[in-house]
């Protein structure tokens, strides 16, 4: 069984709780550094980890009047610290706080999404290995293409969804950034010491530069990339709901005992979990615009953003978590009928082999222009007559003059549209013997 994360485990990093809990840990790591710098008394340092804690309730009581939510924090903790809070927040602007605790909270969010992305991955390639052959209709513009193998399908989602894993584990690096330098980031009040000796702790690389902020680029990246894995299960969403439709019916999601498609109909098994998945992309999408408008503010600082972070961010991070919960389940479960993707790659009455006969014509020293010709107007016959593409190539003089039998019989041969999955999935998953052990343990 693939290894699960519940969804509380994203929502409890946006709590109050934790987000004044990240507020108190970097400045506690700010108090121990001025203390190594002997600006804060060992005494004092002592007293402020034993004591230093807040109720959030009363934060929100005290922001109430403050209307700024630091000094309500700053103000509650000195209640319970007493005297030694004269050194708390000592040199520090609100964003010195702000930004490298939420740096600390993207990175934990990120950790959840790349385990999220692996667990999808794990999923992907099992379905991908079972259906390495299962034939099915290639279509573009939504018309019959040429066949493929529906693990080809689920195959090139894996690799997608392989980039999206290093899109977000760069995404982290990205945003894994704390800076320690006072009201308009050129250290007036604290030593650059401090800010190394605070990172280091919370394990965060330092802004080499910084106004009042660190810079929005990293936030708008990191959001970015998040709308760009949404994008990806919308992507696969999309397919499977295109594949549900009535009348191809070569997937369907898994329809519990007990559920109900339509309040009017039922007989109706709605794609709802795709569908959901499509809908949910588009609010990625929208969030990271309003990250990329969060990059340009006023001078070293206006606050423009922050109410913007306070939504978009916490509300993607959860989002992208739920939606690739939802995609793990989707594919797992999927209902795949190979039966009926055959059923449909016969519906065009062989016009699935126009390229091969064109292609045969060409070797034989036809022009590609005369060539395309004479295949497709016997094409156009199949589609208004409905009988078997071969029937014409068989029967067309011109054509016969070129193609033997044997030429007609090669081109008509299915087995060269599944010849080279096995390069494919060795550019994939690797060697063949790998793929074979994932079947056993899957």
């Amino acid at each position: 069984m693939i290894k699960r994360y519940s969804f509380p485990k994203m929502q409890s990093i946006w709590t109050l709780e934790n987000k004044f809990a990240k507020w108190l840990e970097v400045e506690i790591a700010v108090c121990e550094a001025l203390n190594k710098l002997h600006i804060i008394p060992d005494e004092d340092l002592k007293n402020i980890k034993k004591r230093a804690k807040f109720d959030v309730n009363e934060i929100l009581s005290i922001e109430k009047h403050t209307h700024h939510d630091i000094i309500a924090f700053l103000t509650n903790v000195a209640q319970y610290v007493g005297k030694s809070s004269r050194f708390i927040h000592k040199g520090l602007t609100s964003s010195d706080i702000l930004d490298t605790a939420n740096a600390m909270l993207m990175k934990s969010a990120g950790s959840i999404l790349i385990d999220d992305l692996i667990n999808l991955q794990n999923v992907l390639k099992v379905k991908a290995i079972t259906h390495k052959y299962t034939l099915c209709i290639g279509r573009t513009h939504g018309v019959h293409a040429e066949p493929i193998t529906f693990g080809l399908k689920l195959a090139l989602w894996y690799e997608e969804n392989k980039r999206n894993i290093e899109r977000m584990q760069k995404a982290i690096r990205i945003i894994s950034v704390g800076k320690i330098s006072g009201a308009v980031g050129n250290y007036a009040h604290i030593d650059p010491y401090v800010e190394k000796y605070v990172c280091d702790k919370l394990h965060l690389e330092r802004a080499n530069i910084s106004t009042q902020i660190i810079q929005r680029d990293r936030h708008s990246e990191f959001l970015c990339i998040i709308a760009i894995i949404g994008t990806t299960i919308e992507k696969m969403a999309m397919e499977i709901r295109g594949l549900q439709r009535t009348e191809i019916r070569e997937v369907e999601e898994y329809f519990a005992q007990g559920q109900k498609g339509s309040s009017a109909m039922p007989h109706k098994k709605n794609p709802i979990i795709s569908e959901r998945l499509c809908g949910m992309a588009r609010i990625l999408r929208s969030n990271a615009i309003a990250g990329l408008e969060n990059n340009a503010l006023w001078n070293e600082r206006d606050i423009s953003h922050s109410s913007v972070e306070r939504v978009i961010i916490p509300d993607s991070t959860i989002l992208l978590d739920y939606m690739l919960h939802k995609a793990i389940d989707l594919i797992e479960n999927l209902l795949v009928y190979p039966e009926n993707m055959l059923k449909n790659i016969e519906i065009t009455y062989g016009l699935i082999f126009s390229q091969s006969v064109l292609l045969k014509l060409t070797e034989k020293g036809i022009t590609r222009e005369n060539a395309y010709q004479m295949v497709q107007r016997n094409a156009m016959k199949c589609w208004r007559e409905k009988r078997h593409f071969r029937f014409y190539i068989e029967n067309d003089k011109e054509i016969r003059n070129y193609l033997s039998e044997q030429d007609i019989e090669e081109c008509f041969n299915m087995s060269r549209f599944t010849a080279n999955v096995d390069y494919i999935f060795k550019n994939v998953f690797g060697l063949p013997q790998e793929t074979q052990k994932i079947l056993r343990n899957a």
